[in-house]
């Protein structure tokens, strides 16, 4: 304690001086930053450095220098920058580490770019899931560049841009992880951007351009290719004087036109430009046309749903294709017509408020349906091709008419089945037919085949209600007999509720098939063309009739009908009742 005593003496002193120095300098070494060191020696494997402030030497492997690219470095009194990660360990070691300090050196450039907004030198060194991996040139930092970010057009090959170095822009950095998004787009995008605005100062509002090519189109205009050095826009409302609902309509990849400059936007670098302006509005003399007139037009593009045709220069109309012909529906306007052919059409309608003007094709000729009533009248005889054949109808050519006639499987026998008809036909088999139906308004002509032959239903013209017919029994099922009255060509069907009065009779399996019996008609017709037999109606008629010709009982006993004799008992005991 008596070392102590007198502080102000001079040895006390100057330890306090040395003391504080060294306290000082140690105060300037912290973990966890970047400290500068001088090479005082060199082994096979390590390098030593001097450290002013650290109680020791701190020791770097020479391969991580060398895989830093610090060759040149590794010599005696060179300084070198590492990472103090430890100022001692367990066993009283400084731990260094150069490449760390290499790494949180190039972070922080890439912060300063990044707010900034500078871009990086980088190089693609390999390929990953998602994208590519981008070396910053001047740290060694390893970056993302996602496969969308890489170019502005799709690229199937980046073989030609691997570790070349180029230009990234950094559009995301995380701190807290050390990640870092780069993009290649975005350079070349703004280089672009440069040029174009360059390109689109050239332009002013009111000048031509000549031969610009249709490039695209979609829903609200079309693309044109100016020089092969900008895409202009006609908005779709700028196509045409008259309403056009798409630019297929108008335009075919690959077609020149002449534009004219109506806008020019140089924050979006857009140019806006029109076609109709370049010629005055058709609809101002569209008073020089009159409805209902022929007038030859120039069909300037086809579509499925009809061809487009010029009145003149500027007056676009629509030919729809049920405007074609009069007999097809849905015909193929290819067929009819090819672009510059200039046919004679009569105008329709002409809509000024909707700058809109119809025509038509057909108009122009005769009607065949009005021809065919000229030459022939309904029931005549008429003869056709056979043209196509579905599951229910026969579809026929009529000679000498450009109009299919529909022949319906119900009108080819009177007698067989006609769905089993229609197999015996087949395409170009010539028909005569008769000509049932003529709907001018709906394009539809009805004929028939079995018209064509006797009517076997006229067997029925002198027979009524209640009259009775002998028929031969042709089958029996669960649904009633198949009978054919005797001299009749027709089948009818005898229901099981008709068989008899007594629910215990009406069997169909009484019969077995071949019996001749008597029937009576219960129902008829013509306009229905609908007959029905019935045996319980001739059963009922006959009691009726017996009845009052006051049968003997036992008489009635003999009768195939039980219900006959019934009736008769009852009958014969109120006559004795009277006579008591």
């Amino acid at each position: 304690m008596d070392v102590y005593k007198d502080l102000n003496n001079t040895k006390n002193k100057e330890f306090e001086k040395l003391l504080s120095n060294q306290l000082s300098k140690s105060k300037n070494i912290v973990e966890g930053k970047i400290i500068e060191g001088k090479i005082t020696k060199i082994t096979d494997k390590f390098v030593l450095l001097f450290v002013d402030g650290l109680k020791s030497e701190p020791i770097v492997d020479i391969n991580e220098l060398k895989t830093l690219g610090l060759e040149k470095k590794i010599n005696i009194g060179e300084k070198i920058q590492v990472f103090l990660e430890k100022i001692e360990d367990k066993n009283g070691n400084i731990i260094v580490s150069a490449q760390k300090a290499q790494k949180i050196k190039g972070w922080d450039i890439l912060v300063k770019a990044y707010e900034s907004k500078e871009p990086i030198i980088g190089k693609i060194t390999s390929k990953c899931k998602g994208g590519v991996i981008v070396e910053h040139v001047d740290s060694g930092s390893l970056l993302f560049c996602p496969g969308s970010q890489i170019s502005d057009k799709p690229i199937k090959d980046i073989s030609h841009l691997m570790n070349e170095p180029q230009k990234f822009a950094l559009i995301k950095l995380d701190k807290i992880r050390g990640n870092a998004c780069v993009s290649r787009k975005q350079i070349i995008s703004e280089i672009k951007k440069v040029d174009k605005a360059k390109i689109v100062e050239k332009f002013k509002v009111g000048d031509k351009i000549k031969n610009a090519v249709v490039k695209g189109y979609s829903s609200f205009g079309c693309f044109f290719d100016v020089n092969s050095e900008l895409d202009v826009l006609v908005h779709l409302q700028e196509i045409s004087y008259t309403r056009v609902n798409h630019p297929e309509e108008i335009f075919n990849i690959g077609d020149k036109h002449d534009l004219l400059v109506i806008g020019v936007d140089m924050e979006k670098l857009q140019v806006s430009c029109s076609i109709k302006q370049l010629s005055p509005d058709p609809f101002e003399h569209i008073s020089n046309y009159e409805l209902n007139k022929v007038y030859k037009v120039k069909v300037v593009k086809l579509m499925d749903y009809g061809a487009f045709c010029e009145l003149e220069p500027g007056l676009s109309t629509l030919l729809h294709a049920s405007e074609i012909t009069w007999n097809k529906k849905n015909p193929s306007v290819k067929k009819y017509f090819k672009v510059g052919d200039e046919i004679d059409c009569v105008i329709t309608e002409i809509d000024k408020d909707k700058r809109r003007v119809s025509i038509s094709y057909r108009l122009t000729k005769e009607n065949p349906y009005d021809s065919l009533l000229k030459k022939h009248s309904l029931n005549a005889e008429i003869k056709g091709l056979i043209t196509n054949i579905n599951e229910y109808a026969i579809y026929l050519k009529l000679n000498d008419f450009d109009i299919e006639g529909f022949l319906h499987c119900n009108d080819l026998s009177y007698t067989n089945n006609g769905e089993e008809e229609l197999k015996k036909f087949k395409k170009g088999d010539e028909l005569s037919v008769k000509l049932l139906e003529v709907k001018k308004d709906q394009q539809k002509v009805r004929v028939g085949l079995k018209q064509m032959q006797e009517d076997p239903f006229d067997w029925f013209k002198d027979k009524k209600i209640k009259d009775i017919l002998t028929v031969q029994i042709i089958s029996s099922n669960n649904k009633g007999l198949i009978v054919k009255p005797e001299g009749s060509k027709l089948e009818f069907l005898i229901k099981k509720s008709q068989i008899a009065i007594n629910t215990a009779d009406a069997r169909p399996s009484r019969f077995v098939g071949g019996e001749r019996i008597d029937v009576a008609i219960s129902e008829l017709d013509f306009p229905k063309r609908k007959v029905v037999l019935s045996i319980k109606l001739l059963e009922e008629l006959q009691n009726k009739e017996a009845l009052k010709m006051g049968s003997n009982p036992l008489s009635g006993r003999q009768l195939p009908f039980s219900s006959l004799s019934e009736k008769l008992d009852e009958k014969e005991k109120k006559k004795n009742t009277k006579k008591e």
